[in-house]
Parts: structure tokens; C-alpha cells; sequence
């Protein structure tokens, strides 16, 4: 048997195998995101106490986070399969933190629809590239 014909079948061995490692990171990343796009909604009671917003307001906030998190979630995962970039996690996860960031010093109702749009950018990545990277994992 030939040199290529056993780096073929090691090679084949080796792709088939489920990562344990990486799958495990991608899914404790996944669950990090969630976890921050949960974050919205709690802090309803507080930002319509503290800014005295009206239901309606409340509801644009979450308008505004839901629009950016769904429709841009095809968008980033057209670009992640055109141009996949291995700092595109990165990237999104710094989104979310900009948009808790702005979120937190947030001054009015318009710095809080800035802020949740952030984050719902930065929820729409990962999900895309997440989603791509775990159909990958299983591929020989």
C-alpha cells in the first residue's frame, strides 16, 4: 500500500470523528449569547420605572432589537459562508458587548434603541456562524 493511499484513510479517520472540544466551545459560546439576548426583556421593569416609558416604547425597544436580530441573520450568514472569517465570532460577541455597554449609560429612549440594535447585531452573528460551524463538525 502506498504513502497517500494511508494519508487518505488517516485523513478520513480524523475528519469523521466528532470534536468534542470544539463543539463543547461553540455550544457554551451559543449559550453565552442567549443568555445576553435574555438580558432585554428583564430590564423592561426597570427602564419603563427609570424613564417613565410608555407601553408602546417598550414595545418599539423590542421591536427595534427583534427586527435587527431576525433580518440581519441572513445577511451575516450570507457573508459567513461567501467570506468566512475566523474572528467573525469575535466580532459579533463585541457587538453585544458595545450594546450592553451603551445600554447600561444609556441617557434616553433613542441611546436605548441604539443599544439594543447593537445587540441585536451582535445576537445575529453568532447564530449564523454557530449554525454553519456545527453542520461543518460532522462533515467527512
Amino acid at each position: 500500500m502506498n504513502t497517500a493511499a494511508k494519508s487518505v484513510r488517516s485523513y478520513r479517520s480524523l475528519t469523521s470523528r466528532t470534536v468534542y472540544p470544539i463543539l463543547l466551545m461553540v455550544s457554551i459560546t451559543h449559550l453565552l449569547n442567549d443568555m445576553m439576548q435574555s438580558v432585554i426583556p428583564a430590564v423592561y421593569p426597570l427602564l419603563k420605572e427609570k424613564f417613565d416609558f410608555t407601553f408602546a416604547q417598550i414595545g418599539l425597544i423590542t421591536l427595534v432589537f427583534q427586527l435587527t436580530s431576525s433580518l440581519l441573520q441572513p445577511v451575516a450568514g450570507l457573508l459567513a459562508d461567501r467570506h468566512p472569517r475566523p474572528y467573525s465570532l469575535a466580532g459579533g460577541m463585541c457587538f453585544t458587548l458595545a450594546g450592553l455597554l451603551v445600554l447600561a449609560f444609556a441617557p434616553g429612549f433613542v441611546w436605548i434603541l441604539i443599544a439594543v440594535g447593537l445587540i441585536g447585531c451582535g445576537s445575529c452573528v453568532p447564530s449564523r456562524i454557530l449554525a454553519g460551524g456545527a453542520t461543518c463538525l460532522g462533515r467527512p
